[in-house]
C-alpha cells in the first residue's frame, strides 16, 4: 500500500478550498487535513497570517504580570512626581535633552523612557524611531561603531524629528564603549537622543555623566506600591491576605519588579498569597524561625547546641545565612541591651555579613554569630 501524494491543484481551486473552509468554519492544522499542497501564495499567506494572529493573542495573555502592567504612559507611572512632571516639560517644549537615569532596580527607569518614546512616536513608526539595547544585548566597541552609530547617522524617510536611543543597564559596557558613545552623543545629537540607564552612576565615565540631564529613581515606598499591588490584585481576582501584602512589600525592599514576580510566584504556587506562603516562596526564613533563632541564641548555654539546632534548620528549609542575619539585626534593634553591649554586637554582626557578602563559607560565619552573642550575653551579665 502506497501512501497517495496529495495532487497539486491551481491557484483557483486553491482559492475556493480556502474559502470553503472558511464558510463552514472547519480549523485545520497543516496541509495534509485538507489534502492540498500550500505551495501557491494565495493560499499560504491567509493560512499564515491567521497561525501568526492566533498565536499572538496566545502570548499576549500569557505575559508576565511585570510586562502585563507595565505602565504604557507617564500618566500610569506611581511615584516620581517631578521627575515625570520635567520630562513632560521638556517633550511638549520639544527640547528633549539626552537623559541618565540611575537608581536601584525595579524603580521605573526603563518604564519611564518607554512611556514618553510612546508619547513622542505613534505606533507605526515606533520601531523605526526608537532602538532599545538591554543586558542580553552585546554591548561592546564594536556595536557602538556598528549598530548605534548606523540607527544615529540615519533618518527615516517621511519622518521629522530626532530619534531615541535607549541603553539600559549601561554600567556594563566598557570604558572603551562608553568613550566611543561619548563621541557619537557630540556628533548626532541634531538628529538623536539617548536616554542611558544605569543601577550604579559611578560606573558611568564623567565625559557621557556631563552631557546629559541625570535623574535619580529613589526606592519606591510602601505608600507608592501599595496602589499598583492592589490594582493587579483586583485585575487578577486572586486572594492576598493583609499580612501577605506588608510580606511582600517588605522583602521587595522598594522594588515594585520584585513586588509583582513574587505576587505571580507564590500565586502560582499556593493559590493563596499569605505572610508564610510569600516567605517560603522565596526561601526567607518565617518570622517563627527567627524568634526560634534568636531564642537560642539567648538562652542556651551549649554553643554546640545551638550550632547544630540552627544548621538543622537552615538545612530543612534552604536558608541562607545572610537572610537569617538579616531579620536578627532587627530583633536586636528591638533589645533593651547595654550601649556598649549593643555596639560590640552590632560590630561583630557587621564583620559577619561583610565576610558573606565577600562569599566565605556560611559555617564558620555562623559559629562566629553564635560566639558574638554569647559574648554579649556575658558582656550583660557581667554589667548587671
Amino acid at each position: 500500500s502506497v501512501r497517495q501524494q496529495p495532487r497539486p491543484v491551481s491557484r483557483r481551486t486553491v482559492k475556493l478550498v480556502w474559502r470553503k473552509n472558511i464558510r463552514s468554519s472547519v480549523r485545520f492544522q497543516s496541509s495534509k487535513q485538507c489534502g492540498v499542497r500550500i505551495s501557491q501564495v494565495n493560499f499560504c499567506v491567509p493560512l499564515l497570517n491567521f497561525t501568526v494572529t492566533i498565536m499572538l493573542k496566545d502570548a499576549k495573555s500569557n505575559l508576565p504580570w511585570v510586562e502585563k502592567y507595565r505602565p504604557a504612559t507617564l500618566d500610569d507611572l506611581i511615584s516620581h512626581e517631578e521627575i515625570i512632571s520635567t520630562i513632560n516639560k521638556f517633550i511638549n517644549e520639544n527640547q528633549l535633552p539626552h537623559l541618565l537615569f540611575y537608581g536601584p532596580p525595579g524603580t521605573g527607569k526603563t518604564s519611564t523612557i518607554l512611556a514618553c518614546a510612546r508619547q513622542l512616536y505613534k505606533p507605526q513608526t515606533f520601531n523605526q524611531m526608537v532602538l532599545e539595547l538591554n543586558a542580553s544585548d552585546d554591548r561592546g566597541i564594536n556595536i557602538v561603531r556598528g549598530q548605534i552609530l548606523n540607527f544615529a547617522s540615519t533618518r527615516t524617510i517621511f519622518s521629522g524629528g530626532y530619534k531615541l536611543i535607549i541603553l539600559d543597564e549601561a554600567d556594563a559596557m566598557t570604558n572603551d564603549a562608553q568613550n566611543a558613545l561619548r563621541r557619537i552623543i557630540e556628533k548626532y545629537t541634531d538628529n538623536v537622543r539617548f536616554c542611558i540607564i544605569c543601577n550604579y552612576l559611578s560606573k558611568i565615565i564623567p565625559a557621557l555623566q556631563s552631557r546629559c540631564t541625570r535623574f535619580r529613581f529613589a526606592p519606591l515606598n510602601a505608600e507608592q506600591i501599595l496602589p499598583r499591588l492592589e490594582h493587579v490584585v483586583e485585575a487578577e481576582a486572586i486572594k492576598v491576605s493583609e499580612d501577605g501584602k506588608k510580606a511582600l512589600m517588605t522583602l521587595a525592599g522598594g522594588d515594585m519588579r520584585k513586588v509583582l514576580n513574587v505576587l505571580q510566584s507564590t500565586w502560582m504556587a499556593y493559590k493563596d498569597v499569605t505572610e508564610d506562603n510569600v516567605y517560603t516562596c522565596v526561601g526567607h526564613p518565617l518570622k517563627s524561625d527567627i524568634a526560634n533563632i534568636v531564642k537560642w541564641l539567648l538562652n542556651t548555654e551549649s554553643f554546640k547546641e545551638i550550632f547544630e539546632n540552627i544548621q538543622e534548620l537552615k538545612t530543612n528549609k534552604g536558608l541562607a545565612l545572610e537572610d537569617i542575619l538579616t531579620e536578627i539585626h532587627l530583633y536586636v534593634h528591638r533589645m533593651e541591651l547595654p550601649p556598649r553591649v549593643m555596639s560590640l554586637l552590632l560590630i561583630k554582626m557587621a564583620a559577619i555579613e561583610e565576610r558573606l557578602a565577600a562569599g566565605c563559607v556560611e559555617k564558620p560565619q555562623m559559629a562566629a554569630l553564635i560566639a558574638a552573642f554569647q559574648i554579649a550575653r556575658d558582656q550583660v551579665i557581667v554589667e548587671g
